[in-house]
């Protein structure tokens, strides 16, 4: 994904310390469910959960039958594009795990000519490492990482159950695995030139 127009989109990871944050560039007319996918990457998610991508009220992820009319609209029916062009809004909200509720905050920095030479998704910046998973989210986070750094803690043998003893919450993420990865999606993704009969 290389042609047209780039956004690039500042995400952070709500409510966490130490800071963790990704700054993307990615193609503007990207669909909602593979911009779930870019996101799941560059924080190294594992994509175990539900999520949702919110711009003001209105909710896009994979509609499941068992909701009925009350779930998200399908995030595989809209791009970047047409929906901050519908909304005219400069921030969104990710949302995933609806249980441990790792909310993300996403903020839209500018829109731009893509390169020719480069290839899209990218990732600009990495800050911190994200928590573990199911690990009771923020909050729960940080109780885990009080008790992790007290031995003393009656919660810390659960924590380090939960972490593990070689958890660094100021660990920095290894960047050329994520735009590896992200490199990965591009050519997934890239247009098929259809062979001529």
């Amino acid at each position: 994904m290389s042609n047209g127009t780039v956004v690039r989109i500042k995400i952070t990871l709500d409510d966490v310390t130490p800071a963790v944050s990704r700054t993307l560039e990615v193609p503007l007319n990207i669909r909602l469910d593979r911009l779930h996918t870019v996101i799941q990457t560059a924080f190294s998610w594992t994509d175990f959960h539900l999520w949702e991508m919110s711009f003001g009220q209105t909710g896009f992820g994979i509609p499941d039958p068992e909701y009925g009319f009350d779930g998200p609209l399908d995030a595989r029916k809209a791009t970047l594009a047409q929906v901050l062009a519908d909304t005219r809004r400069k921030t969104f909200r990710y949302l995933y795990d609806f249980g441990d509720a790792w909310e993300h905050s996403v903020k839209i920095e500018r829109v731009s000519a893509a390169s020719p030479h480069l290839t899209y998704p990218l990732i600009l910046d990495a800050v911190g490492m994200r928590p573990p998973e199911d690990c009771g989210g923020p909050w729960g986070y940080a109780e885990k990482l009080e008790a992790l750094g007290d031995p003393q803690h009656e919660y810390h043998e659960e924590a380090l159950d939960t972490l593990g003893d070689d958890h660094d919450p100021n660990a920095q993420p290894d960047i050329p695995l994520i735009e590896a990865r992200l490199e990965a999606l591009a050519k997934k993704w890239a247009p098929r030139t259809r062979r001529k009969a």
